[in-house]
């Protein structure tokens, strides 16, 4: 496991851990206390439950999956996951629509932009700008704790900038270094696809962000779906953590998510 780091205090405790991130699969664990869900379930259920477990997370905490989008690097393991655990799985309709070969009886469907609760969490689904049918982030609060998630957005609106302020943690993509693009062997819609208004957040967009909404309270920023083409984790880490110091941030950690290894954050 990519080490453990500690971002502050809070009762009951909080914990999130980053399964794993990227185009291969994204899920992330959210624990309070006694309870747990996970935002997006990306990887198969058998693979999923074997990282919870050689973390030392107990599966038996879960409530819930929240998911962000229906593209199968976020979805693929919910219908298994649900049969297994017998948890619901929380998404707007756009979402559970578009996701084939779920039951439908597993699904509890959210208002994009309406508040909703499982056990101790506070969930704010709010609208991401992707090339999905329904995309969102979450702001979640639990244990006095206030956590922002966005992994695939192709810029940061109004929106995001007003839903991510006051976090302690961000989840954030940094998914490309834009002139790795331009050089990657791809095809010019690819390229536009991934560049554009609709794609992903490169890492020097992640850092004005992370900057612009960071006030006093942000502590740690994981940067996620870190692409393996058009991107280097030493690259993402450097430009985020400079960006941030240049506004006198430096205080706040910076860490990257793996696609093949967890990363445990107490928050």
């Amino acid at each position: 496991m990519n080490g453990e780091t500690t971002t502050g205090g809070g009762s009951p405790p909080v914990r999130v851990c980053v399964l794993g991130s990227g185009s291969s699969g994204n899920c992330t664990w959210i624990e309070c206390g006694e309870d747990a869900i996970l935002v997006d379930a990306g990887f198969s259920a058998k693979r999923t439950l074997r990282t919870l477990r050689d973390c030392g997370l107990d599966e038996r905490k879960l409530r819930a999956v929240c998911i962000t989008h229906d593209h199968g690097d976020h979805t693929k393991g919910v219908a298994r996951l649900h049969a297994l655990l017998g948890i619901p799985v929380y998404a707007n309709t756009g979402t559970a629509r578009a996701v084939k070969n779920v039951p439908a009886d597993c699904w509890k469907c959210f208002v994009t932009g309406n508040p909703f609760s499982v056990g101790p969490f506070s969930l704010f689904p709010f609208a991401l700008p992707h090339d999905a049918y329904e995309p969102v982030g979450y702001r979640i609060s639990c244990g006095g704790v206030r956590i922002g998630i966005a992994t695939d957005l192709g810029m940061a609106t109004t929106l995001v900038r007003g839903m991510l302020r006051g976090c302690r943690l961000l989840v954030l993509e940094a998914n490309h270094d834009e002139e790795m693009v331009r050089l990657a062997d791809r095809t010019w819609q690819l390229k536009q696809r991934i560049l554009g208004n609709q794609g992903h957040l490169s890492n020097r967009a992640a850092a004005a962000l992370a900057a612009e909404v960071a006030g006093d309270t942000l502590e740690t920023v994981v940067l996620a779906h870190l692409s393996r083409d058009c991107n280097r984790e030493d690259l993402a880490l450097e430009t985020v953590r400079d960006g941030l110091a240049a506004h006198g941030l430096g205080r706040i950690a910076v860490l990257a998510a793996r696609a093949d290894e967890p990363i445990l954050v107490r928050v």
